[in-house]
């Protein structure tokens, strides 16, 4: 059984700010050195260690060392699903108005489309989960499911649904834009690699924001019967 001061020393973890942009940060999926970290904070190296070395005891990051560097990334599937939940629990309010263009641009675009770990978000992946559903791959009664339609979908796409270790096949998991659920687990994952390796996504910037390609509205319109002007 889990105690009331080990609840409370493991939300401790995400109660400060640096550590908090940190785990939004990694987000992206992507292993992030000490120093990008450090830079992408405002704060001193050392500082960014000292934040880094309390979120891999606690769990929440793992590292690998490569000669110099020290690189770190979230634990797993099951942290980033609780990251992106507590972010979209923290705002249930409209996001605050953009305080210049870059952040307006950066704010749009990664409202429009994102990758969340290694699963879609955004509009993007609101789209897609609800013209899943809508299509009898998907459902969302009592939690999600893949039809067995829906397995014949991947199938036909060549994308492969096995799994190890005991990541869930599909799951809900709640956008912190749109305030629903859009589509992650296994089956979630593999999708945006499918998307990103087919070329019907590609990543822009420096953050986690991704654009629909030409290739990729056609490809979902054929397949999922989504207006590509939903996407723009």
């Amino acid at each position: 059984m889990t105690s009331s001061r080990d609840l409370a020393a493991f939300a401790a973890l995400l109660a400060d700010e640096t550590r908090a942009g940190f785990a939004l940060a990694l987000l992206d999926g992507r292993a992030w050195t000490a120093g990008e970290l450090a830079r992408h904070g405002g704060v001193a190296p050392s500082t960014a260690s000292e934040h880094l070395g309390k979120l891999v005891a606690g769990g929440l990051l793992s590292e690998e060392r490569q000669g110099r560097h020290r690189y770190v990334r979230l634990a797993d599937d099951r942290v980033a699903h609780l990251v992106e939940e507590l972010a979209a629990h923290a705002s249930p309010g409209p996001p605050p108005a953009p305080r210049s263009l870059r952040e307006s641009t950066v704010a749009g675009a990664l409202a429009r489309g994102r990758t969340c770990y290694d699963h879609l978000a955004g509009r993007l992946g609101i789209t897609i989960t609800g013209a899943m559903t809508a299509r009898g791959l998907l459902t969302q009664d009592a939690g999600f499911a893949l039809t067995d339609r829906g397995t014949r979908w991947f199938g036909d796409l060549g994308i492969d649904l096995t799994a190890k270790g005991r990541r869930p096949l599909v799951r809900g998991c709640l956008d912190w834009t749109e305030r629903r659920p859009h589509l992650a687990g296994v089956a979630g994952a593999r999708l945006c690699g499918h998307a990103l390796d087919a070329g019907w996504c590609v990543r822009i910037g420096s953050d986690r924001a991704v654009k629909v390609t030409d290739d990729g509205e056609r490809a979902l319109h054929t397949l999922l019967g989504i207006e590509p002007g939903i996407l723009r």
